[in-house]
């Protein structure tokens, strides 16, 4: 069972590059993936091979049986995916294969002349990448799906950004000025390859302006069955949309309520929004500049970790080094992380996408997110899977993980570290509250606008109404309290990612539930730290795999 989920790995990889460079599996990093209707058909071969295979073969143990379980429902959707054809038409702000090629190099050394002349041999492939992405997404037009206008408009722009035809000099030719301890040669290829990336990238903004943009629909809704798609491949779960819908407006309103009582404590008669405006003006909440925001990051980041170590969390010592990062412009307003590669030469990485022209930032919003995507978020969590080589198969550590289970624990981390103490400061904590609430406003969103839903009575918000793209900005610019730059992308981002933002509040339900009932079997003998190092030693997985492994786990 584990040699067949290795196996379908390594063949991932060799069909996938820019995959493997993403999860640190070498030998790829001179190539970029074929994007053409050819390769996304060569990889749903692989992935119906596999799973033939893997549906053929008996379990020998319950380590066996669980790695089979994992596989075959994530395969299984995947294929489902690409027999629907959606692979093929995947375009937008967030994740699509536009930014994968770009964003493919913030993964890659860049230590020697070596590392240099692989980049420049991957870069040289960009303008073949990008021609087969042409191709597929004009094969997926030909079959009626294009994404919405709203997305190919706000790629393009991503793609000019990139190719240096907005304020800077472009992604490629940045990268490559700051190679060091190259020969003339060298610097040449770079050069050359740098300028042809950044043309096809001009080139495919144009295509998608003049060519695409034509096709696209302006309707930014995908409707209840490709959201239920969708859905399902960010969460492993099969949800009632109308009772998550439902549930959204009930954990926004309690979070709400949670907020406007911290809000008194800081500003006495205070709005959630004046609350935030008298943060905001706190000089103890200010960073200026930067590489001063960068290192506050790396600060909070480490002591976290050296604070979990031990008396909260069994972190071993690859798992201690995260870096923080400022990512390269261009790219949607907020942060992400990056992986650590399968061997731990590469670490893990967060990175913050900022604002053009910002140079000032506030903490108190920030203390939870650095959290969540540190630790004991996404990189204890993904970092540890990755560590655990002895009990798991390649596929288990490296390519499992669901938006669900990942996103889903780090939401469930950051109101963890209050009860852990780290957020006794009251600014940290509305930070951390109004995180909650904006994770809640997904859900209500994200469902409400793709599937058109009613708002109902009793909310104090057009109720009544149906959803729509600006009426979904309103509400998060006039119920949260989320800085408005990171809104405004937020709502592109939705609207091109249906299922993905309900899946870190869907995900945390799930998290919190199975703790309450692995305390509840357990009585006194529960013990929280036992249940987390067990939990994460089980690696990624969709949500309805997740609750029945943590249900067995006493």
């Amino acid at each position: 069972m584990h040699q067949i989920c290795d196996r379908y790995v390594d063949d991932y990889a060799a069909a996938d590059p820019v995959a493997a460079t993403t999860y640190g599996i070498s030998g790829y990093d001179d190539q970029l993936t074929d994007y053409s209707p050819a390769g996304h058909a060569a990889r749903a071969a692989i992935a119906a091979r596999a799973l033939a295979d893997i549906e053929a073969a008996e379990p020998a143990d319950d380590g066996e049986r669980a790695a089979k379980a994992v596989f075959t429902e994530r395969l299984g959707l995947q294929l489902e995916i690409h027999e629907a054809g959606l692979d093929l038409a995947v375009l937008n702000v967030i994740e699509s294969p536009v930014q994968e090629v770009r964003m493919v190099f913030d993964y890659m050394a860049t230590d020697t002349a070596e590392d240099w002349a692989t980049i420049a041999a991957r870069m040289a492939r960009v303008p073949e990448a990008l021609a087969g992405l042409r191709a597929s997404l004009l094969a997926a037009a030909d079959a009626g799906r294009v994404s919405a206008l709203r997305q190919v408009g706000k790629v393009a722009e991503q793609a000019e950004t990139w190719a240096g035809l907005k304020d800077d000099d472009g992604f490629f030719e940045t990268l490559v000025a700051g190679a060091k301890d190259v020969d003339d040669k060298l610097r040449a290829e770079l050069g050359q390859a740098a300028h042809a990336a950044q043309e096809a990238y001009a080139e495919f903004a144009g295509f998608l302006r003049a060519e695409l943009a034509p096709l696209a629909p302006v309707k930014d809704a995908v409707g209840a069955e490709v959201y239920r798609l969708w859905s399902r491949l960010f969460t492993g779960a099969t949800f009632d949309l109308d009772e998550a819908y439902a549930w959204g407006w009930a954990e926004f309103t309690r979070i709400e309520t949670e907020m406007r009582e911290v809000a008194g404590r800081i500003k006495p008669g205070a709005t959630l929004a004046e609350a935030a405006a008298a943060l905001d003006a706190d000089p103890k909440y200010v960073v200026r500049g930067r590489a001063e925001f960068q290192a506050w990051m790396q600060n909070l980041s480490d002591n976290a970790l050296k604070s979990l170590r031990g008396k909260h969390f069994d972190i071993s010592d690859r798992v201690m080094a995260l870096e923080c990062k400022i990512a390269p412009p261009g790219g949607t307003v907020g942060a992400y992380y990056t992986g650590p590669s399968e061997d731990f030469s590469r670490p893990g990485r967060m990175w913050w996408s900022l604002p053009q022209g910002r140079d000032e930032f506030t903490t108190w919003r920030e203390v939870s997110t650095v959290y969540h995507e540190g630790a004991p978020g996404h990189h204890l969590q993904i970092a540890t899977a990755v560590d655990q080589s002895e009990s798991l198969n390649k596929y288990q550590r490296l390519l499992a993980f669901t938006s669900g289970h990942a996103e889903g624990w780090a939401l469930y981390s950051e109101r963890l570290m209050e009860d852990l103490g780290f957020l006794a400061d009251d600014g940290e904590l509305f930070g951390m509250l109004s995180e909650q609430l904006f994770r809640a406003a997904r859900v209500i969103v994200d469902i409400g606008m793709h599937l058109e839903l009613e708002i109902p009575a009793g909310t104090g918000f057009h109720e009544g109404e149906r959803w729509t793209p600006e009426l979904g900005l309103e509400f998060m610019l006039t119920r949260t309290v989320t800085d408005s730059a990171h809104v405004h992308d937020e709502i592109d981002r939705y609207l091109g990612w249906p299922g993905q933002a309900p899946s870190y509040k869907l995900g945390e339900r799930l998290w919190l539930t199975a703790r309450e009932e692995a305390r509840e079997r357990q009585g006194d003998a529960f013990d929280i730290k036992q249940f987390h190092t067990r939990a994460l030693a089980l690696g990624g997985m969709g949500l309805d795999t997740l609750r029945e492994m943590l249900a067995a786990l006493d």
